[in-house]
């Protein structure tokens, strides 16, 4: 099969959705498959490039005049490549190669990732769209996407090729007990509670420190709030980093207090680093804790009701261990094998009943042409 995914960048900067498309086209052309990747490039094109897939250059920026040079240069790539299946994991994507299918004969993929975003609908124009949670699924119905087209392939980057085994990264020297996020640094992350309820614990474990690794756009919002607390020394922002594994090995309580989570792909390491974790009850977040089995879920934009959690944690070294435990169990489900392997059979039904129709198509031109015997 040849398969064409369209991206908006290969930077290794943290982008989950870019981290998902990697693995796939690395595993899919391991797999035997003719894979290449249209994008605007980065680090990880030396990855592709060592696992054989191609990578098309492909500048997506949506200013109107890029938009047309980037609809130009997608029919290029399609024409030279002419793949069977074309995989979209953002919105403008979706767009670009929704206009084209009519003049190439391609099935069209789509991922909702972010499906918070208004413009997530746009990603029902594909042929198949893929739900990376039954809360995306859901919620892509009322949205007015056909249940036909909706297809679930639950997210899963556990024993990724971008990345060592969990075995092989060294845990970093970190002030114990550790509390950590790995998320953007964007208000819908739940920062700004994360640090308010450390704010209302801290006093009384005056061991424990905060850990925020990430970087974005209101990074130095949340610095200043911090520098107002007076535990402003033990809040620590260490900005992107590469290889979060390090901290997660060495943390006792893994974080995310998200507003909103289509699935929550950093839990899933979290859980593997064997941290206890407290995360907001909403969207795909208690999938991913296998509905409270893994995790502790609390109330987003609760402050209070999370710094009680953190408490509860920090107190009592058993319960403390039980959670660190449970995170670990049933974690198979969240490989990027399995997530490989359930895309290709949602590529391999739409090539099955596009040759299906071809088949029947052709037999119609040909009664078509077929002279009719003459009555006798």
């Amino acid at each position: 099969m040849k398969i064409l995914h369209i991206t908006n960048h290969l930077q290794k900067i943290g982008n989950g959705i870019v981290n998902v498309a990697v693995d796939l086209a690395c595993l899919q052309s391991q797999d035997g498959h003719d894979v290449a990747v249209a994008s605007a490039g980065g680090e990880f094109e030396t990855l592709l490039a060592s696992h054989n897939a191609k990578h098309f250059q492909l500048n997506q920026s949506k200013q109107p005049l890029n938009l047309l040079k980037a609809a130009w240069r997608l029919r290029e790539i399609i024409q030279q490549f002419q793949p069977d299946i074309v995989h979209a994991h953002m919105m403008t994507g979706v767009v670009l190669a929704g206009v084209l299918r009519k003049s190439y004969k391609y099935n069209l993929v789509s991922t909702v990732h972010n499906e918070f975003q208004r413009s997530a609908v746009l990603m029902g124009l594909a042929d198949r769209v893929i739900a990376v949670s039954q809360a995306v699924s859901d919620s892509m119905v009322r949205r007015g996407i056909p249940k036909t087209k909706l297809r679930l392939v639950a997210n899963g980057t556990l024993s990724s090729p971008r990345h060592p085994s969990i075995q092989d990264y060294q845990p970093l020297p970190l002030h114990r007990p550790a509390i950590t996020t790995v998320a953007g640094m964007y208000t819908r992350k739940g920062i700004t509670e994360l640090i308010a309820a450390f704010n209302k614990i801290a006093s009384d474990y005056p061991a424990a420190h905060l850990y925020l690794v990430g970087d974005g756009p209101e990074r130095a919002i949340f610095e200043e709030i911090a520098q107002n607390t007076p535990f402003s020394q033990r809040i620590h922002f260490e900005g992107f980093q590469p290889e979060p594994q390090r901290y997660m090995l060495a943390t006792d309580i893994f974080v995310l207090a998200s507003h909103c989570e289509s699935f929550g792909l950093v839990l899933t390491e979290a859980r593997e680093a064997g941290c206890a974790i407290i995360a907001s009850d909403v969207d795909g977040i208690p999938e991913t804790l296998d509905h409270r089995q893994a995790g502790i879920l609390v109330p987003p934009k609760d402050s209070q009701t999370l710094a009680l959690t953190l408490a509860q944690l920090l107190s009592n070294p058993v319960k403390l261990q039980y959670w660190k435990n449970r995170a670990k169990q049933n974690l198979d489900r969240f490989s990027a094998v399995r997530v490989h392997d359930e895309t290709m059979n949602v590529y391999r039904e739409l090539v099955k009943n596009y040759n299906v129709r071809t088949v029947m198509d052709t037999q119609e031109v040909l009664l078509m042409k077929t002279p009719t015997a003459p009555l006798r």
